[in-house]
């Protein structure tokens, strides 16, 4: 990819950018996920956080997801809307929403995990690896 990824909240008080290439872009259908969405789950891309540069204060809550690990949610505390997530299981690694890229065009999951989880209204891709849970392997950097 090898370029600038830049993304935000709606009204603008966070922004953020990465030139770091993801290590895992994955849709997610844990019951975590459904709840901080709002829908059938969230997709995400994987980078390490020390690579992302983040202008505004993000508020973040911890939750515990379906892995049983905590995993810090972030949003915006003005608008709500949700950004990232830094697992306790993967402390190098943070996850952004997909939905808060300025260019979503390049986003394509890589993978599905928690589909034990999906809805029969929410659609799973069969093109791509899924699992019922998470992968016994975690991109580590």
């Amino acid at each position: 990819m090898s370029q600038t990824i830049t993304g935000g909240c709606r009204c603008g008080a966070i922004r953020y950018e990465t030139e770091a290439e993801p290590v895992m872009t994955l849709n997610c259908y844990c019951k975590d996920c459904q709840k901080a969405s709002g829908t059938a789950g969230s997709a995400a891309f994987v980078v390490p956080r020390e690579a992302v540069k983040v202008d505004g204060e993000p508020k973040f809550h911890a939750v515990v997801a379906d892995s049983g690990q905590e995993v810090h949610r972030g949003f915006c505390p003005e608008c709500g809307s949700p950004l990232f997530g830094k697992p306790d299981m993967a402390p190098a690694l943070m996850a952004v929403c997909a939905g808060s890229l300025d260019d979503p065009g390049w986003f394509k999951p890589g993978v599905s995990v928690y589909t034990c989880r999906a809805h029969d209204w929410s659609r799973v891709p069969n093109d791509i690896p899924s699992f019922e849970k998470l992968p016994d392997q975690i991109p580590e950097v």
